[in-house]
């Protein structure tokens, strides 16, 4: 498929990438029609070719990494560090710096187990934001309730923006930790980086991103960031899941203790010590998820057939359609109207529990999120028992739309 470098420009939003080329589309349905996937931001389909690569790593080369001398393994470890040279081109990194872990969650808690620990004292900050999905949020509350740090909670402003007012007052010498999210799963928005960690690290802080909602819309990319840590997952990037990265700067990872510890991330052990390996593979104990790697290898080709510019885009047209569409159905309402945002809505409707909503919607074939979406923080603060979510994909076009207004239609028939 030729590189798409911009969106369809008629009335009609085409999807950037056919249904076709994911095979779940191509062959679901519900009552003779399609099943509309919106539900990307929670997990995204996985195109054909990178359930084709899976496949055929583990029928003809799979084999364990890095301790084998036979040529099976040494194929299987050259096919899994080709695969970190492959994300590390993508994000603009060395393939040093590119750590694989088991998911965006299990990144952001190596950061906190091994970095906030060795590194932070008692009394020192970390500041997040009422933004975070519990992944960024919880591991950092939990450990600094553990040694005794200080976790302070950015605000956010009515229309979901972060609080570019008081967010700098947050700052301190005391802060030694930033982590924010790139994009909101919930609300969609899409955090101003280039102003935050400038400001951060004139504040003398580390920086860490959660990337993994940004990363599929397009928006990831080090070199425009300079963010010290960066986590991001492969099921949400059209890959496998059980997978995950973390980028680190070289000179961080170098200093920091291993988290988990186990075979194959040791240089020896004797009985009274042991001398650990070198970064990436010091943060990299027992057997890796190598078909999975290799897998979010293949997605990030496939992905990167499009053109970032062309998916922003994309998700505009569709936000745009999308809000015009759902403006006619009576007693919704969408939650947020931040500045920028990617391809994610989340609304409600009057009277109407999102729980069931979603049920009645997943009957008609539409795949939606209902619930707190693991933002419960951010929820309490909006004062909502939770919201139905729509979510974008490359996938995407405005007849999903024009479908889910159609569902959501027939639920305020029944319900309300």
């Amino acid at each position: 498929m030729a590189k798409i470098t911009t969106a369809p420009q008629s009335g009609t939003i085409s999807p950037l990438i056919p249904r076709e080329a994911f095979p779940l589309l191509a062959n679901s349905d519900v009552a003779g029609r399609p099943v509309i996937y919106l539900d990307s931001a929670a997990s995204a389909q996985k195109p054909a070719a990178v359930l084709q690569r899976q496949r055929l790593f583990y029928e003809t080369g799979y084999a364990n990494i890095h301790r084998g001398v036979y040529p099976l393994s040494d194929a299987a470890t050259e096919a899994y560090e080709a695969a970190r040279r492959t994300v590390a081109g993508f994000l603009h990194a060395a393939p040093s710096e590119i750590v694989f872990t088991r998911s965006a969650t299990e990144s952001i808690n190596l950061v906190a187990n091994s970095y906030a620990t060795a590194f932070l004292r008692e009394g020192d900050e970390i500041l997040i934001s009422l933004l975070e999905h519990h992944a960024n949020f919880v591991p950092w509350q939990a450990v600094a309730q553990r040694h005794g740090f200080k976790l302070r909670v950015a605000p956010i402003s009515e229309s979901g923006d972060l609080d570019l007012e008081a967010f700098p007052k947050l700052l301190s010498s005391r802060t030694k930790l930033v982590c924010l999210t790139a994009a909101a799963n919930t609300l969609g928005t899409v955090t101003p980086l280039q102003r935050i960690i400038p400001m951060a690290h004139q504040a003398g802080a580390k920086v860490l991103v959660d990337a993994a909602q940004a990363a599929p819309h397009g928006l990831a990319d080090l070199q425009q960031w300079d963010c010290d840590f960066l986590a991001l997952t492969g099921h949400k990037l059209y890959g496998p899941d059980g997978i995950g990265i973390l980028f680190g700067k070289a000179d961080l990872l170098a200093a920091m203790p291993p988290w988990q510890l186990g075979g194959d991330m040791i240089r020896s052990v004797r009985i009274d010590g042991t001398d650990y390996a070198e970064p990436p593979q010091r943060f990299e104990a027992g057997t890796p998820p190598i078909g999975a790697a290799i897998g979010l290898a293949a997605a990030i080709d496939f992905f990167r057939q499009v053109d970032p510019a062309a998916i922003r885009e994309h998700d505009q047209r569709l936000l745009d359609y999308a809000l015009d569409r759902l403006g006619d159905v009576p007693g919704l309402t969408v939650i947020g109207r931040p500045a920028e945002r990617v391809g994610i809505l989340s609304f409600t409707m009057e009277g109407i529990h999102p729980h069931d909503a979603g049920s009645l919607l997943g009957a008609e074939g539409i795949c939606v999120r209902t619930g707190f979406h693991c933002a419960q923080p951010l929820m309490d603060h909006l004062g909502l028992s939770g919201t139905i979510r729509a979510s974008f994909g490359l996938y995407t076009g405005s007849e999903d739309i024009d479908r889910l207004v159609e569902a959501l239609e027939k639920v305020r028939q029944i319900l309300r």
